[in-house]
């Protein structure tokens, strides 16, 4: 595995080493011991699928602690644009965002830490898979608005395909104020 970290703390992308051969494919997408070696360390409770058609956006979700919850994503299927903005309150790099393509194809993964709101949009119909460090909890859900101006996210969709509570959530400046500084 080649785990490279973002200019963010604590974000890392992950690119496995893929055998390929007349079969198929092959690839470890998970080991405990490669990501500890790498200094992360981090016990995974949950996991989530979901599908996607091209041009949705999901996100910018986020849960508050104690349900913080770091992430694992990858796709299974298709090409997404994956986007990790840090809401840890006192972070240097608060408000900074970082951005990948994950793609089926090459196979690569975003590790996104606890204190980071997290979306992406869907460039090819994609089945997206995640690995969370704790469990969902509705009542600690939150979120930043997809297209908060502050942000200036370039998703590469037209005209998303949106869910009508991701069309609500208030900007980054509004969420600053609301919870006094971040995550």
């Amino acid at each position: 595995m080649k785990i490279t970290e973002s200019p963010i703390k604590g974000v890392f992308e992950i690119t496995p080493k893929v055998w390929e051969d007349e079969r198929g494919y092959f690839f470890e997408s998970y080991r405990e011991d490669n990501l500890s070696g790498a200094g992360i360390h981090i016990d995974w409770i949950q996991e989530n699928q979901s599908y996607s058609k091209a041009g949705t956006v999901r996100g910018l979700h986020f849960q508050k602690e104690p349900y913080g919850q770091a992430k694992m994503v990858r796709v299974i299927m298709g090409r997404v644009l994956d986007v990790a903005v840090d809401l840890r309150k006192g972070s240097p790099t608060f408000g900074q965002l970082f951005s990948c393509e994950l793609d089926a194809k090459k196979h690569n993964m975003l590790l996104i830490p606890a204190g980071f709101a997290h979306g992406f949009s869907v460039l090819e119909d994609a089945v997206f898979c995640y690995k969370c460090s704790n469990y969902y909890h509705r009542e600690s859900e939150g979120g930043i608005l997809w297209n908060d101006p502050e942000l200036n996210i370039d998703w590469g969709v037209n005209k998303p395909i949106l869910s009508e509570k991701d069309k609500q959530w208030p900007t980054l400046k509004e969420f600053k104020e609301l919870s006094g500084g971040g995550l």
